[in-house]
């Protein structure tokens, strides 16, 4: 069985009847677990990332503004989420569990964190209720303590990876890939090293040909040591702020075809969740479990 980051600090308090889906992270812990899905010993509790850790990444003001809540009023709204020291707290947990994951799946080819995927935030900014910018902080930490060179990022949340884009726009050996709505959020895009906008109503057959041929693609000419799969759930038809029309077997497919293409060239692989707003907490923890059920089963065979 492979490990997991998860901490109970993952859910920060949030105004009643915020858009976020604050509770889906301990929803999808107590699913995996009450349905024996994941013991409760996969879950490794990550510490909270260091501030130097942060700043490979993220501006000192900003990086510690989150901590201290010396953010101005724009900042806060550009971010998407109101101040709180359980969000600060909840936002450095998360970025460490994303670095433990990538650790985790170094050593024993898959591990995952029942957070992470905040692509949207900038090093002086959060945006898009993307505080940190947990993947890029892990890619610089992994890269410059020489585990791995090479890193591939898989994005298939329905919004462009914009801060990761911006991040690593100039950095050949970490090739970042976007697949999503064309026409959402955000309106300006920098450019990943391999972006697909999809058109609104894109179904399950378009997009997961799409998806294949863009692996197919990837891999001819980019080896990577290490992948991140930002398995946003948001292609669904009944997201909130979607467009795209994913059904659950189209879900389930992605799922194992990303799982599979990866872990079958034996390149180790690490889980985030990335975003998701169905129409309620639970559908939106039943459709994040659909990615670790099929890991669990693909994954099998080596854990036995």
């Amino acid at each position: 069985m492979f490990k997991i980051s998860y901490s109970p600090g993952y859910v920060a308090p949030l105004p009643e009847g915020h858009i976020f889906p604050m509770k889906k992270f301990s929803g999808l812990y107590d699913y995996l677990t009450s349905r024996e899905i994941f013991p409760r010993s996969a879950f490794i509790e990550p510490s909270m990332v260091d501030f130097g850790t942060l700043c490979s990444v993220h501006t000192p003001r900003y990086g510690q503004g989150v901590w201290t809540g010396e953010l101005s009023k724009k900042e806060i709204r550009r971010m998407g989420l109101p101040w709180s020291k359980g969000l600060a707290i909840r936002s450095r947990l998360a970025v460490q569990g994303t670095i433990n994951a990538g650790l985790m799946a170094l050593q024993d080819g898959i591990a995952g964190n029942l957070a992470g995927g905040t692509h949207h935030s900038m090093p002086d900014h959060g945006e898009g209720f993307c505080v940190y910018n947990d993947v890029a902080v892990a890619i610089k930490t992994l890269r410059q303590s020489m585990w791995a060179r090479k890193i591939l990022v898989i994005d298939c949340d329905v919004h462009q990876g914009n801060g990761t884009a911006e991040i690593f726009r100039d950095e050949s050996e970490v090739f970042t890939f976007s697949i999503h709505g064309e026409k959402n959020y955000p309106f300006v895009k920098p450019p990943s090293t391999l972006d697909i906008g999809l058109p609104d109503k894109t179904g399950d057959r378009d997009y997961i040909n799409t998806l294949t041929d863009a692996l197919d693609d990837i891999f001819s000419r980019f080896q990577p040591d290490l992948v991140f799969y930002l398995a946003g759930i948001d292609p669904l038809k009944t997201d909130h702020f979607g467009r795209l029309s994913l059904s659950q077997k189209g879900l389930r497919e992605r799922e194992h075809l990303v799982i599979e293409t990866v872990t079958q060239k034996e390149i180790p692989l690490v889980l985030l969740l990335s975003g998701g707003y169905a129409p309620s907490i639970q559908e939106t923890v039943e459709a994040h479990a659909v990615m670790y059920e099929a890991a669990k089963e693909i994954s099998a065979p080596y854990f036995q």
